[in-house]
C-alpha cells in the first residue's frame, strides 16, 4: 500500500487518475463544530482533487465552521444537529438532485488523505463495485487505538461477517465511495443511528456490490467524533441490536436503480426537503409532505 506523509507533496499534487472522463464526482463533507480544520481540508481536496466538486454539510455547528469554509464552496446549513446519518442523506440528496456520477464521503477533521480520496474514486471505477469502504485495517497499515476500540472494531466485523459474509475489516469507517445507484438509494433512505455498520448490511441485503480497500488515515486532532460511545460496551450492544432489526429492512429495491422522485437541478437555487423525521418531514425523500415548504440550500458565500 502507498505511504505519504500527512504533510507532504503528494497528497497536494492533482491526482492522475481520479474521475472517469464524462463522470462529475462530489466530495460531501461532514461538519460538526470543525471549524479548525475545515478550511485547510477543502483548499487541499481542491488542490489534490481539481475535477470534483465539493459540499461541506454543516450539521448545526455551534462555532465558526460556516465561516471558515473557502469561497466558492457549495454549503448545506441545517438547521440543527441531526448527527450523522441526517448530513449524510442531506448530503447525497444534493448529489442525486444535481446528477452526481460519484460521491466520497470525507470527515471534516482532516483524517482522510486527499490522495487517499483519489485512490478510492479510483477503485470505484476499476473494481465494478457500487460501494467502496476505505479500511484503516486492510494490508501493512499502522493505525494506533486503544484496545477496546480494536475490541469493538473486532465484534463488530464479525457480526458484518456473519450476516453478510463479506471480509469487510473496517465496519465503522467513515471514508467511502458510492456510485450513481447507491447515491440515489441512499437519497430515498439513509439509516440514522449508526450508518457506517447498518449500510454495509443494507446493501448487500438489496444486492449491491461492495468492495474494501486498505486506506492510510491521520489521527484525529479537532472536533468530535460522530462514535462518541465506542469505547464502551454499550456501543458495540447498540449497533448490533440495530443490525439485528436491519435483517428485516429492505429500503431499497433489490437490485435495481431506486427512483427517490428526485429530478435533476437544472437552474435556480436548490430545493432540500428535509428528509429526516428529527426535522418534522418523512423520512422518505420521494416527496415533500403536503404543506410542507422546501428550504433553499444555502451556498457559502
Amino acid at each position: 500500500m502507498e505511504r505519504h506523509s500527512p504533510t507532504t507533496s503528494p497528497g497536494l499534487r492533482p491526482h492522475p487518475l481520479c474521475v472517469p472522463p464524462g463522470s462529475r464526482c462530489l466530495l460531501l463533507i461532514p461538519a460538526f463544530n470543525e471549524g479548525a480544520s475545515v478550511r485547510r481540508l477543502v483548499l487541499r481536496l481542491r488542490r489534490a482533487l481539481p475535477t470534483c466538486d465539493i459540499l461541506v454539510i454543516d450539521d448545526g455547528s455551534t462555532d465558526d465552521t460556516v465561516r471558515q469554509v473557502p469561497e466558492g464552496t457549495a454549503v448545506v446549513t441545517l438547521p440543527f444537529n441531526l448527527g450523522i446519518g441526517g448530513a449524510m442523506q442531506a448530503g447525497y440528496r444534493y448529489a442525486a438532485l444535481h446528477g452526481y456520477d460519484i460521491a466520497v464521503q470525507v470527515d471534516g477533521d482532516g483524517q482522510h488523505r486527499p490522495r487517499e480520496v483519489g485512490r478510492l474514486i479510483d477503485e470505484l471505477s476499476k473494481s465494478g463495485s457500487d460501494f467502496v469502504v476505505g479500511s484503516r485495517y486492510l494490508g501493512k497499515v499502522h493505525y494506533r487505538q486503544t484496545a477496546s476500540r480494536a475490541l469493538g472494531a473486532w465484534f463488530l466485523r464479525g457480526v458484518i461477517r456473519t450476516f453478510t459474509g463479506l471480509p469487510i475489516t473496517d465496519c465503522t469507517s467513515g471514508f467511502r465511495a458510492a456510485n450513481r445507484r447507491v447515491i440515489r438509494a441512499f437519497a430515498h433512505w439513509y439509516p440514522e443511528d449508526y450508518p457506517e455498520p447498518e449500510v454495509i448490511l443494507l446493501l448487500h441485503r438489496s444486492g449491491y456490490r461492495i468492495s474494501e480497500l486498505g486506506v492510510q488515515m491521520r489521527h484525529r486532532k479537532t472536533g468530535q467524533s460522530s462514535i462518541r460511545l465506542f469505547d464502551g460496551l454499550y456501543y458495540v450492544i447498540k449497533v448490533t441490536v440495530c443490525l439485528v432489526l436491519d435483517l428485516v429492512r429492505q429500503p431499497w429495491p433489490r437490485g435495481k436503480l431506486v427512483d427517490a422522485g428526485l429530478a435533476t437541478a437544472q437552474s435556480g437555487p436548490v430545493v432540500l426537503p428535509n428528509a429526516t423525521a428529527a426535522a418534522g418531514v418523512s423520512e422518505s425523500a420521494a416527496a415533500l409532505p403536503a404543506g410542507t415548504e422546501p428550504r433553499a440550500v444555502p451556498v457559502h458565500p
